[in-house]
């Protein structure tokens, strides 16, 4: 890539001390695996929004869908603060050009999911989000998100990181629009599409089939709307086999009889769950050199992140 790719992510994540007690939250894969592919933006909410450094713990009060953020022990209510300070913050986020956002889990302002929402009399339900968190997913609605804890699933892990570079490859894509650009940019994803859903790649593919009768500007909305939420979906083994053949499928004549055996046993052995997705994929990407298929070469599938990144080592 000419340019790294810009996350926000929770500064604290970083090694920065910025929490309630003046600790941080280091996040060695963060910093240290993905963090020489990627530029960060770190925030912060409760620092950048006025609050000092140690500072009273708070937490979520009353209403699950509208909740106040309140401190523990002294109840001072920071919702307006937060907010108001949110509002201008996801202005300048937008400027940024952000291909997606590394939240902190738990956290009342920065948390995604399941945080602790109390009612007035004290009992705890987890069904909120944080308040800044609420803000950034309603605004960016179709930006990849994701807390770190759950970036310890290889799985979810995994399909994040797709997920961000997909985003990155359509910021590109989107400066210079065109028909042309999009039929590539749908050629060259074809097989990933594949893996997380057949059907929204049948629909997508009607609708770039059909492109020339909408708008481009409509076309890449609609386009978009479906291709995110339809890579947020989990690839499974099966499916991922079934992409696999169809790959093959493409040099079968090509292959010799060795070669054609070696290929079925690896994909059979991964089908067992007995190697990663890896393996077949590396046997994929040889044949393909080999038989020098333009259309495979093209397949984001087969190179959808940075190899040293290691995240189809472990599904």
């Amino acid at each position: 890539m000419s340019e790294k790719i810009k996350l926000g992510v929770s500064t604290c994540l970083l090694g920065e001390s910025v929490r309630y007690d003046g600790g941080h939250k280091l996040n060695r894969y963060l910093r240290d695996t993905l963090g020489p592919f990627v530029e960060w933006v770190p925030v912060c909410p409760e620092v950048e929004c006025g609050l000092s450094v140690p500072r009273e713990a708070m937490r979520l009060i009353g209403d699950p869908e509208a909740p106040r953020l309140k401190t523990n022990k002294t109840g001072i209510d920071y919702t307006e603060q937060m907010l108001s300070w949110a509002r201008n913050r996801l202005n300048q986020l937008e400027q940024d050009e952000l291909c997606g956002f590394i939240f902190k889990a738990k956290s009342p302002s920065s948390g995604m999911r399941d945080i602790k929402v109390y009612s007035e009399s004290g009992m705890p339900s987890k069904k909120g989000a944080g308040l800044f968190a609420k803000a950034f997913m309603d605004r960016f609605e179709l930006m990849p998100v994701e807390d770190e804890g759950r970036l310890n699933d290889a799985g979810l892990r995994e399909n994040f990181i797709e997920r961000v570079f997909v985003y990155h490859r359509w910021h590109q894509l989107e400066k210079k629009p065109s028909l042309r650009g999009l039929v590539d940019f749908h050629t060259n994803h074809k097989f990933m599409l594949m893996a997380h859903s057949p059907a929204v790649l049948r629909e997508l593919g009607a609708l770039v089939a059909g492109g020339k009768k909408k708008a481009p500007a409509r076309l890449y909305r609609e386009y978009f709307s479906l291709l995110m939420p339809a890579l947020k979906l989990k690839t499974t083994v099966r499916k991922n086999v079934n992409v696999l053949h169809h790959i093959m499928g493409f040099f079968k004549k090509q292959l010799t009889g060795d070669e054609k055996s070696e290929l079925l046993e690896v994909i059979e052995q991964y089908q067992k769950q007995l190697v990663p997705l890896i393996v077949p994929v590396t046997l994929v990407k040889h044949f393909t050199r080999k038989y020098a298929d333009s259309y495979l070469l093209r397949q984001v599938y087969l190179n959808p992140h940075p190899m040293e990144l290691m995240l189809r080592n472990h599904v």
